[in-house]
């Protein structure tokens, strides 16, 4: 039998059954790194940087939370939770954009795949906004960087 939650004991695919979970708080902190090429660095102003697109960073931080918001809708074996708090941030370090998304709800399922959607997608809208500027944009890094609430804990070390 296999080990993977998202695959039934005859290795078919399948949604995790969360009925008989009980609710739980659950937090996630996922980030992308975004590294921006000198061209792009000569357009930043202050903490953004202004295109005829409109504010790069703060467009990146809506269409974050919003695709947060509809993970369900986009990974298969999701279930559609509300969540109750979706935080995205967007620091600039040196040349890289470090994109941060806090996820919280109380569920029976956790809030992982929802930060990693948010930072995702935060990172793709800071490429469709500069591409015009740069194709040499690159999407270094996406990763779950804590969990907390359910069967594990997770910090990344370091």
């Amino acid at each position: 039998m296999s080990k993977l939650s998202h695959v039934d004991k005859e290795n078919r695919p399948t949604m995790v059954d969360v009925s008989s979970k009980v609710a739980s708080d659950r937090k996630a902190h996922a980030q992308s790194v975004v590294v921006l090429p000198e061209e792009v660095l000569r357009q930043v102003s202050g903490d953004e940087i202004e295109t005829k697109k409109g504010p790069v960073f703060a467009t990146a931080i809506i269409a974050g939370v919003m695709a947060a918001k509809k993970t369900h809708e986009l990974i298969p074996f999701c279930h559609p939770i509300g969540l109750e708090s979706c935080k995205v941030s967007i620091v600039l370090h040196d040349d890289k954009a470090v994109i941060d998304c806090y996820c919280k709800v109380n569920n029976k399922t956790g809030v992982e795949m929802e930060a990693l959607t948010g930072a995702s997608v935060a990172a793709l809208t800071i490429y469709d906004m500069l591409k015009a500027l740069s194709h040499d944009i690159v999407i270094s890094e996406t990763r779950l960087m804590a969990k907390s609430g359910g069967k594990r804990e997770y910090c990344r070390a370091g």
